[in-house]
């Protein structure tokens, strides 16, 4: 079974991430318009992508591609010379491999956020707590935040992580996760990389739309890295991958108009949910996190009207909704006001 299969002795739970479209047909049935799907933080329009050429499938991946899409990303994140980069398919398998890297010890997370971090580093044996401040972090061997968090968009300034830095024992771990800080370059620390304690992970697919695609980067100077990067071998991720990633990140012109586009869409669908008296309670110009007693109620009304959005089984007073194209923006407004 795959993590976002229902399981069939439970037809009625929810993935436990968003997306999974076949299992929401299953329930729902198919809508006749098809799927709405903002269920996730995805951009809703990805850059560009040219279809991969036969060759990208039928070759090994070249040393010299994956070198040119590492300097792509370090000029990209802003990474300092000294700063390794590791190239991996997808941030979320990076999240899941640092624990097993790392001694045991005991880890704070910066919570509630995505339950990936907690459960990784639980599941690798380490002693895992929630904290709701960085303050009362001190004591730990590892301190776990996102940055922007998910799904309730907090930011943490980055003189704030670098105190948090500063005060970890010498062998001491920080891990920064930044999947959503393409939006926000201001705030991520991958500048400041220098110190061995301080690891960062960058997301592809969110920012650029093209999540199929399963790339992204671990950025940090310590032995940690280095060993991520020889359990990622020479083949860390597919020719299709370096050729549009590379591309991409190398795009600054689309980059610098899809931050201006996603935060004029994200201010449109501000209104419309304000029309319909839903409360932002956070999120990021890619989503919005509403506080709604009846969450899961408004997520099943908005299922069996072909909208599919997400809700959280540890917090049931929140559902999140991605921000749509500005086409489905009236879908939805119709969908909430039935």
């Amino acid at each position: 079974m795959t993590r976002d299969t229902l399981p069939s002795d439970d037809r009625h739970a929810e993935p436990r991430h968003g997306g999974a479209l076949a299992a929401a047909t299953a329930r729902y049935g198919f809508p006749a318009g098809g799927w709405l799907d903002l269920s996730t933080g995805i951009n809703p329009e990805p850059w560009p992508a040219p279809a991969p050429t036969v060759e990208a499938y039928a070759r090994l991946p070249d040393p010299a591609d994956l070198a040119s899409l590492m300097k792509a990303a370090r000029s990209t994140y802003g990474a300092p010379a000294q700063a390794l980069l590791v190239a991996v398919p997808g941030s979320d398998v990076a999240l899941r491999l640092l624990p097993s890297l790392a001694p045991c010890g005991t880890v704070a997370v910066l919570s509630p956020t995505y339950s990936g971090h907690a459960e990784a580093w639980r599941g690798a044996g380490h002693a895992v707590r929630a904290i709701s401040a960085l303050n009362d972090a001190a004591g730990s061997d590892v301190v776990v935040l996102a940055n922007p968090n998910n799904p309730d968009g907090r930011v943490t300034a980055p003189a704030d992580i670098l105190r948090v830095l500063a005060a970890l024992p010498a062998k001491g771990l920080l891990v920064v996760d930044e999947a959503f800080a393409d939006l926000t370059p201001e705030i991520s620390i991958v500048p400041a990389l220098g110190d061995p304690r301080l690891v960062v992970l960058r997301s592809f697919g969110k920012f650029y739309g093209l999540a199929g695609l399963r790339l992204g980067f671990v950025l940090g100077s310590g032995a940690i890295v280095e060993r991520l990067a020889a359990l990622m071998g020479d083949w860390p991720v597919s020719g299709p991958a370096l050729a549009v990633g590379r591309a991409a990140l190398s795009d600054t012109g689309w980059r610098d108009a899809t931050r201006l586009r996603l935060a004029e869409r994200r201010r449109r669908l501000d209104l419309v949910l304000a029309r319909h008296s839903l409360a932002i309670a956070g999120g990021t110009d890619l989503f919005r996190l509403i506080g709604v007693a009846d969450a899961g109620a408004l997520h099943e009304r908005l299922a069996r009207r072909g909208v599919w959005t997400r809700v959280f089984a540890e917090r049931p007073g929140f559902i999140r909704f991605g921000i749509p194209r500005d086409a489905d923006l009236d879908r939805l407004d119709a969908a909430l006001g039935r």
